[in-house]
């Protein structure tokens, strides 16, 4: 007697580019920056609860986030910068949720935002998976982000947030604005930092290749 199997379930994502994108199994062929830049722009963090006349978007948050890797280690290579601004580009489809929302959902959150990032990474001409170090990095970074968008932004006091996000390098945050701005202008301002990173990856490229 034949054996029947049961088709996977598929949970399809039309996104403005046109693009239909399964959350379950996506491919990096149906990922694009203007849908993910679009994305960001309209995601607030810490669910919307911070002050100001503008939601603090995670595309917001990913471009500090870049800024801040980029001053711990003004070394790094241009493709790694380029993985800390696309850090939390998964969110471009399943949204910013809170640690306890996270913990809530159990482990399928997790993997299913794995495998979005992983396509993402694909996509833009990043590895798979990062270097641990380069991975170690990134979260330095977003702690830090994290913490001053706690403290500046959503009303922490210092002391609960080093509890949560630990104690920041401050020397790392002197001058760092954390900017509100309408959608469409840090929209504009995402996508331009990506064109200007994979710039800097061409240019990069010839020295890699003598190394």
């Amino acid at each position: 007697m034949p054996r029947t199997t049961t088709p996977r379930p598929r949970a399809w994502q039309r996104m403005l580019s046109g693009r239909r994108l399964d959350l379950l199994d996506p491919t990096p062929i149906d990922i694009e920056i203007g849908d993910i830049a679009h994305g960001l722009a309209f995601v607030a963090r810490w669910n919307g609860q911070t002050q100001g006349d503008w939601p603090y978007s995670v595309a917001e948050h990913s471009l500090l986030v870049e800024a801040l890797f980029a001053r711990a280690d003004p070394a790094a290579p241009a493709r790694w910068r380029l993985a800390a601004l696309l850090h939390d580009a998964p969110e471009y489809v399943i949204g910013d949720m809170i640690s306890p929302v996270k913990a809530a959902i159990g482990p399928d959150y997790g993997t299913l935002e794995a495998r979005l990032a992983t396509a993402i990474r694909l996509r833009f001409g990043l590895p798979a998976a990062l270097p641990a170090r380069v991975e170690r990095a990134i979260k330095v970074a977003d702690r830090l982000s994290a913490w001053a968008e706690a403290t500046r932004l959503a009303g922490f006091a210092t002391a609960e947030a080093d509890r949560f996000f630990g104690r920041p390098d401050m020397a790392l945050l002197d001058g760092m604005d954390l900017t509100l701005r309408p959608p469409v202008a840090v929209r504009a301002a995402f996508l331009e930092r990506h064109a200007a990173l994979l710039a800097q990856i061409d240019a990069e490229a010839p020295a890699r290749g003598r190394a």
